[in-house]
């Protein structure tokens, strides 16, 4: 049975499928879980209840006072009684107004308190996921999902208790007062009750499809943005000439966003036409009942205009409490795209038990003992059976084909991905014993790639260590060799570095990395392929900023230039993830195998 359903286009306007669990995970969001998300404000919520129940029963004197104006101080010409009454009109609107600001203010702080957890939850529990997760996940959909999805979620988180406990305790308050007034009457208004609640279901799934289809697609569009407007893809497509495809592709997207709010908005405007006809022809049934033969005069004046405003007063809280089904129905697929990254399992996390470490007293002896790995999806070991042993202090280097398991092994000793089989440990402790700060505080890693954040030279170094001083980073600086630059600049260390550090070329940018890397001071070491991308003169001046951060420490290097290796204390050659050879570069050289092959 296919479990897959074609519903709209994906990027580029090819067909995105969504899945079966896709399509209804909506229906699987418990009501409860979404109660939990409460539970820490009972007390202030039933603060907001007490103002609510209070509130509604000080407005049901309203038509009380209105009836006594009409059959009483009017006709017997009582000037007191009617001053009496318009007083006590005017204290109801006003203490109604007072109740319903402090109801109004507390339910909102409430609301946002709400707000603010999930998105520290979700930006939180994000953080903790692995590398793995990151890359198997379209840029911009983590981004869409913590503002647009939670975002659209706040009317309801913010509003929906208070406005369920506010309609609905007026909507029994106004039933209980015109059932005082007329049973009979009472029992024709309701006759509104069943198409209400038949229209409001129909709109509620309709609205709900439609919201999920809304998020996918805002994704989308976030997406687009994300890889669009960046740096890297506003140089890809201006060299590639895709720029009017991007906004092409941009401007279908934002399209099919225009068509699901018109039919959301269309659902909810045809049930609220529909509604206000039939409340509006309650009233004219109501005194076409009054007047026939057989109720004429059973009624008084001030009790048909009493009950007619009630009736009237009934349609805003009852529309409300539907209203309140539609949207919480709709939202529950935002709720399930929330929940569902919250629910994500931490594939590498801190251990239950953490072994205490002291990064200051780590000697940095590093063993890979038996260890394999491969990535989910893939039948082949990115790395097999692989055993290192690198005494604290020295040098290992691994080289080997693209695709040999040198950079996965890298990330394996830097925790990014955990091991399949085998342990890699540091002073005897295995990896995954560790809390994931303590093993960054004892291993660096520069790579290849380096991350500049879009803020000053100062903000990123101190991305590393925040307390660190400005003459620590002055230091760190000049180990870098990239003081000299900086100082050079008219803003110095206040200097913008631009997105991704566009403004400084690959050698300064991989300097400033050795800089923020050495505050850290690891005592493991790192370097994945960091000069591969570099000319010969940047590459000397950055190789003596690593010799100047390798001094003292455990380091691995990874390059495809072997000049830069064979001053390794070992050396390591992989080959489809195994190691084939290993040993000094004289050695290796001497038995002009795979490494001596590599050289020439």
């Amino acid at each position: 049975m296919d479990t897959t359903q074609t519903h709209r286009e994906g990027r580029g306007g090819a067909p995105r499928t969504v899945s079966a669990a896709e399509k209804t995970q909506a229906r699987a969001v418990s009501l409860r879980r979404i109660g939990r998300l409460f539970t820490a404000y009972r007390g202030q919520l039933a603060v907001v209840t007490a103002i609510i129940v209070v509130s509604s029963m000080v407005a049901m004197a309203s038509p009380f006072l209105l009836r006594a104006v009409i059959d009483r101080a009017l006709p017997e010409r009582d000037l007191t009684l009617l001053v009496w009454l318009v007083v006590g009109m005017i204290a109801v609107a006003a203490v109604t107004a007072v109740l319903g600001v402090a109801q109004t203010w507390i339910s909102t702080r409430v609301g946002q308190l709400v707000m603010h957890r999930l998105r520290t939850d979700v930006f939180a529990h994000l953080h903790r996921q692995s590398i793995a997760f990151f890359t198997r996940t379209r840029t911009g959909e983590v981004q869409s999902r913590i503002t647009n999805d939670i975002g659209g979620m706040q009317a309801v988180v913010t509003s929906t208790a208070t406005s369920i406990a506010s309609n609905l305790t007026t909507v029994v308050a106004t039933l209980v007062a015109m059932v005082a007034l007329s049973w009979r009457l009472t029992l024709v208004s309701l006759v509104v009750l069943p198409p209400a609640i038949w229209l409001t279901r129909r709109v509620a799934a309709m609205r709900r499809e439609i919201t999920a289809q809304r998020q996918r697609e805002l994704a989308d569009l976030n997406v687009t943005i994300e890889e669009g407007l960046s740096i890297s893809g506003v140089q890809l497509s201006k060299t590639l000439g895709a720029g009017g495809a991007l906004i092409d592709r941009f401007t279908t997207s934002s399209a099919r966003l225009v068509d699901l709010e018109l039919r959301s908005e269309l659902a909810g405007r045809w049930r609220m036409a529909t509604m206000t006809i039939i409340f509006a022809a309650i009233p004219a049934v109501i005194y076409l009942g009054a007047g026939l033969p057989g109720t004429a005069g059973t009624l008084s004046i001030g009790t048909l205009v009493a009950f007619t405003a009630l009736q009237g007063g009934l349609f805003r809280p009852l529309m409300g409490l539907l209203n309140v089904g539609v949207t919480l129905t709709a939202s529950l697929a935002l709720f399930a795209r929330i929940f569902e990254y919250l629910d994500l399992p931490v594939e590498v996390d801190d251990p239950a038990r953490p072994v205490p470490l002291d990064p200051t007293r780590v000697r940095g002896h590093l063993r890979v003992e038996d260890v394999t790995f491969s990535y989910p999806g893939s039948d082949t070991a990115a790395v097999a059976g692989i055993s290192l042993d690198v005494p604290a202090g020295t040098s290992l280097a691994l080289v080997g084909e693209t695709g040999s398991g040198k950079s996965t092994l890298a990330a394996l000793v830097s925790r990014l991905h955990d091991p399949d089989a085998g342990r890699i440990t540091i002073d005897g402790v295995d990896l995954r014993d560790l809390r994931l700060t303590d093993l960054a505080a004892v291993v660096g890693v520069v790579s290849q790639e380096t991350y500049l954040l879009h803020t000053t030279i100062r903000e990123n170094l101190r991305y590393a260590r925040p307390d660190a001083t400005d003459a620590q980073l002055a230091d760190a600086a000049r180990a870098a060799q990239i003081h000299d630059l900086i100082a050079a600049l008219p803003d110095g260390y206040d200097t913008v570095v631009g997105s991704r550090g566009h403004r400084f070329s690959g050698g300064e940018k991989q300097r400033l990395a050795i800089a923020r890397t050495l505050l850290r001071d690891p005592r493991v070491l790192v370097l994945d392929e960091a000069t591969s991308a570099l000319d010969t003169e940047t590459e000397r001046a950055v190789q003596r900023a690593f010799d100047t951060l390798a001094e003292g420490r455990t380091v691995i290097t990874i390059a495809h230039r072997l000049s830069t290796v064979r001053h390794a204390d070992q050396i390591a050659v992989l080959d489809h993830g195994r190691i084939v050879e290993s040993g000094t570069h004289e050695t290796l050289v001497a038995r002009a195998g795979r490494y001596a092959t590599l050289a020439t």
